[in-house]
């Protein structure tokens, strides 16, 4: 079943997404100069990571839980 029907495996695409914006904006800056247009939506999601990092953290750990366990 795809992701966009099925918010469990949404949920855990945002997070994947949001995490891995976040490391490639920490590695490589330069991606994320420009803060509009399609990019801007990485870069939004990079900053989301930064500032609410450990939310994220416990968000991937309960979903991390959520999909070993359940």
């Amino acid at each position: 079943m795809s992701a966009l029907f099925n918010f469990h495996s949404f949920l855990t695409v945002v997070l994947l997404g949001i995490c891995a914006c976040t490391y490639v904006k920490i590695h490589f800056p330069a991606l994320f100069e420009r803060r509009t247009g399609f990019r801007g939506v990485f870069w939004k999601a990079a900053r989301i990571g930064e500032r609410l990092s450990p939310w994220m953290a416990i968000g991937c750990f309960s979903m991390a839980v959520s999909i070993i366990f359940f």
